[in-house]
């Protein structure tokens, strides 16, 4: 058992020289039966814009209120303790910021024990202490609920989680210990590892209620006087707190081991064996079943200490810097006085990805939306789509009725193309042939206001090429959109050398209404995103045609982490649009990239591949097998990785060197934003670099020096 009183955190301390301090502002409420409850606000002196964070400092100051507490308690002078925030948080978790710059896996460890050893009080002030979750709670906040002997939440607060698993750590400050113990075995693999690795998934305070982290939840309007006079009757006796998954009715003995070994089952299937963090957390969570509390604390020390100095959080933390920072600033859009106001958006065509399209600028911008396609049916059928998706938005309580009728009164479809004359802003979602896509901006150049925006959704096509034949090609832009359209936070923005800012302004300040991350990419060839898939797709099909078995390829994969294994990439995007975007690869670098003859055969078969329930690939279907050609010349699964690394850092040298985008972070940006690739990877670059790709293949590192753990360093 670790003695926390012993340890010296001073260490921490003089590393948190830009630490925003969280006070801990100590006031004296008096309950209704005359009891005193000694109240701790945390506050930083900042607005809401700027959240409460835990960091060194923080933790200290907190440290020596709890101890002044407890002698009060220990005097007779207060009753109870309470915690709460300022207005809208309680706390945003850890003060991260300068995590990765730690010199050692000790120091990495003090955060870990610093944690514990301050949280851990409020479960040792000789009174019961209480959590008042009055907004925002995430990681290290939770922990201090859940220290806490009992905790209400109000009903309006913004997200309740703990989302250390998506940051490449684990809940180190009694989460994995405790939570488990309070909520049961299979809630707390909910909101530990599921909801995490589901693009960071957070709870609703009256979901975290119901799953019963929280002992009761009070509306906004009175929040805090209803906390506070429940827990006078609570400490009266005349509130009784009912716990459904008490310690004593939690099932530990057949349910809690099987629960583990089906998401480890789950885990393995989805994301692989690479990821660390989710393992560890697991593994915590398995361990809190039995033994004491500080056994399960000091379980947690060292899994935090592990990977807080560990190479896949540095990269973590990189990649949740870019999404939070960089994506939010995009480098090289022009100034947003610039852009023209969009009051009405035209989409060329009503199909599928069209029909998308409207449904997202009508929800996002509530402004008329119109769509056309060359007969009436076609366009019956789309604004049946959008129609239908917005009932299923009311039907699931995302929208009211008020909001559905508005929303389908906004959006119009015809066959008569003069009704693009007052758009402002016109995008087309045709076919992905260049004459295709110039025929229609021609058509419909003659018909908008000289100052109307085209933009065009080619996944790989030269912009500058389809608005050649425009009179005024500078209206025209890229904004390519990522499948399914609602869900893909990425828009990459092309820029031509024709572009006007005043069109790129109106592309990134729409890109920004529509809730999108843009990025600004030259006019290049698979633009960023297609361009190092197609890397990826084409190694893979290499390896097949030299004669690889398939599962080798697939598992050759594995190390990279990434969301999907490349055959299950090449299913979902669809076998014909993998063949074309190799083909067009192939056409402006064929000395780089690979075009598989099998794709092309492939795209002619019904099914391809075979998948388990999780979807994994298993193998070829039989058609399939029918028309594959392989060589007698496999690739083992070493060398397909080394040449798929290899490959990556010499493509996205290359990029950089072309001026594709000004830095390798808008590369990486792009890969996690469009691709979903891994935080833990970097996006890309930081897993080049600690692999010796960037070396190999790029000479010399993306970042200098390369993002390594303390571990490593």
């Amino acid at each position: 058992m670790t003695d926390y009183s012993t340890i010296d955190f001073s260490p921490l301390l003089a590393m948190a020289d830009a630490e925003v301090v969280t006070h801990s502002l100590v006031s004296d409420v008096r309950l209704p039966s005359g009891r005193t409850i000694a109240l701790i606000t945390l506050h930083n002196g900042k607005d809401h814009t700027r959240p409460n964070t835990l960091g060194p400092a923080t933790l200290t100051e907190l440290d020596e209120r709890l101890d002044e507490l407890k002698k009060r308690a220990e005097a007779g002078e207060i009753d109870a303790v309470a915690v709460t925030g300022k207005q809208y948080i309680f706390a945003a978790g850890a003060d991260l910021s300068g995590v990765g710059a730690l010199p050692s896996k000790d120091f990495a460890r003090l955060i870990a024990q610093l944690g514990h050893h301050v949280l851990g009080k409020l479960s040792k002030l000789g009174v019961p202490s209480f959590s008042f979750v009055n907004g925002l709670a995430l990681g290290g906040a939770v922990e201090i609920a859940l220290h806490s002997t009992y905790r209400t939440v109000d009903s309006s607060a913004a997200a309740i989680a703990l989302p250390e698993v998506f940051l490449g750590i684990v809940p180190g400050w009694g989460g994995a210990t405790l939570l488990p113990n309070l909520i049961g075995i299979e809630n707390a693999l909910e909101v530990v590892i599921s909801n995490p690795l589901k693009q960071n998934r957070t709870l609703k305070p009256r979901q975290a209620y119901e799953l019963g982290m929280f002992d009761a939840i009070f509306g906004p309007a009175s929040y805090l006087e209803d906390s506070l006079a429940w827990a006078d009757g609570v400490l009266g006796g005349t509130v009784k707190v009912e716990r459904k998954n008490a310690p004593g009715k939690i099932e530990r003995l057949t349910k809690w081991p099987i629960a583990i070994k089906v998401a480890r089952g789950m885990l393995e299937s989805r994301i692989g064996t690479e990821p660390k963090s989710p393992y560890l957390a697991l593994e915590l969570l398995d361990k809190a079943k039995s033994g004491s509390i500080e056994e399960g604390f000091a379980r947690e020390d060292e899994a935090l200490a592990e990977l807080i100095s560990g190479d896949q959080f540095v990269a973590s933390m990189y990649a949740f810097d870019l999404v939070q920072k960089r994506a939010k600033r995009p480098v090289g859009a022009p100034d947003k006085a610039l852009a023209k106001k969009v009051a009405k958006v035209g989409v060329i065509g009503a199909g599928l990805m069209a029909s998308q399209f409207a449904l997202l600028f009508v929800r996002r911008l509530e402004v008329p939306v119109l769509i056309t396609d060359i007969d009436q049916a076609r366009v019956d059928k789309g604004l049946a789509y959008i129609r239908d998706e917005i009932a299923q938005l009311r039907t699931k309580g995302r929208i009211d009725a008020d909001t559905a009728n508005r929303l389908n009164a906004l959006v119009h479809g015809t066959v008569d193309k003069s009704e693009y004359a007052d758009c402002d802003f016109v995008i087309e979602a045709v076919f992905e042939e260049t004459g295709v896509k110039q025929q229609v901006f021609r058509e419909i150049e003659k018909i908008i206001a000289p100052d109307a925006i085209l933009a065009t959704n080619t996944s790989s096509l030269s912009v500058e090429e389809i608005g050649s034949v425009l009179e005024h090609p500078e209206r025209l832009v890229g904004f390519h959109f990522f499948n399914p359209v609602a869900v893909m936070p990425l828009i990459e923005i092309v820029k031509t050398p024709q572009s006007s800012d005043e069109a790129l302004a109106t592309a990134f300040v729409v890109a920004r209404n529509l809730k999108k991350n843009a990025v600004l990419t030259a006019d290049a060839p698979g633009f960023v995103v297609n361009r190092l898939l197609a890397k990826v797709m084409g190694e893979a099909a290499r390896a097949v045609d030299e004669g690889t078995p398939l599962l080798t390829v697939e598992k050759a994969f594995a190390p990279l982490g990434l969301p999907m294994t490349p055959f299950q990439l090449i299913d979902l995007v669809g076998w014909k649009v993998a063949a074309h975007v190799q083909d067009t690869m192939v056409r402006h670098f064929p000395d780089r990239f690979f075009a598989s003859q099998n794709l092309h055969r492939l795209s002619e078969v019904g099914a391809v591949v075979e998948k388990d329930k999780n979807g994994r690939v298993t193998g070829w279907t039989k058609e399939a097998q029918k028309v594959i050609e392989s060589g007698k010349s496999p690739a083992s699964e070493a060398e397909i990785l080394r040449r798929v690394e290899d490959g990556l850092a010499s493509e996205i040298k290359l990029m950089l060197d072309e001026g594709v985008v000004p830095e390798v972070e808008d590369i990486d940006l792009c890969l996690i934003l469009g691709a979903g690739w891994p935080f833990i990877d970097g996006g890309a670059s930081a897993y080049l670099d600690r692999s010796g790709a960037s070396e190999r293949a790029a000479g010399g590192t993306f970042h200098t020096p390369p993002l390594r753990g303390a571990a490593h360093r």
